[in-house]
């Protein structure tokens, strides 16, 4: 069963984020809240989590992971950013969006998309991650926790149906016996997964329309 944290929204307490990190550290599974969907996530760096991870979301080792860094520079130790990438980076965070990079060699073989060594970045506008994140000290594995096999991670139709008929309780019933811990910052379950954008090439391009995605359209496909 999985063990509950109560944090601030907005000021996330020392405590519980030093113990939750601690937790991660020794290979625990969190559900916890982003600024998009609630996500399953990890340390990045501890293989045996990861993997665990990927049992939980059914997910073949050729299906790369998103994970969460605090900031941009953050982000250059984990990718390769092209000028133009920097300045669309820059210009979109903190906020619910991914980056598609070339990845550095920091970036585990068990997380990146094994053929074209890609990864998925995002720096959240979220207080309860960017705090676990500087207590860390590195990215944490984010991926919906809505458990569907749908290639692009959309929620299924269940968890897309009102908060009444599946809402935060039923989201943490579904998952306390496959996590170790849940992190409920009061926040309600979100239902629109993160805008996908491609910065491998020159020009950045939508790959898959999420929340905010019509900030970034006009600019990023014309």
């Amino acid at each position: 069963m999985a063990e509950i944290y109560q944090v601030h929204p907005e000021t996330p307490q020392k405590e519980k984020i030093e113990k939750i990190k601690k937790a991660l550290q020794a290979g625990a599974i969190m559900l916890y809240p982003t600024d998009t969907v609630y996500a399953i996530g990890c340390d990045l760096n501890v293989k045996s989590a990861v993997e665990r991870v990927r049992q939980i979301k059914h997910l073949s080792n050729d299906k790369p992971l998103t994970f969460l860094c605090p900031s941009l520079s953050n982000i250059a130790q984990y990718a390769i950013v092209s000028d133009a990438g920097y300045r669309t980076i820059k210009r979109l965070i903190p906020g619910p969006y991914t980056f598609l990079l070339p990845a550095t060699k920091l970036v585990p073989r068990l997380v990146m998309e094994p053929k074209r060594k890609t990864t998925g970045i995002r720096v959240p506008d979220q207080k309860f991650c960017l705090a676990l994140l500087e207590a860390l000290g590195n990215p944490i594995i984010s991926t919906s926790a809505h458990i569907t096999n749908d290639d692009e991670g959309k929620a299924p139709a269940a968890a897309l149906a009102t908060e009444e008929n599946f809402g935060k309780a039923e989201l943490f019933d579904s998952l306390e016996k496959l996590v170790d811990i849940i992190v409920d910052d009061t926040s309600e379950t979100g239902y629109q997964v993160s805008t996908i954008i491609d910065l491998t090439q020159d020009k950045p391009s939508i790959v898959r329309r999420g929340l905010g995605w019509e900030a970034v359209a006009n600019w990023a496909e014309e």
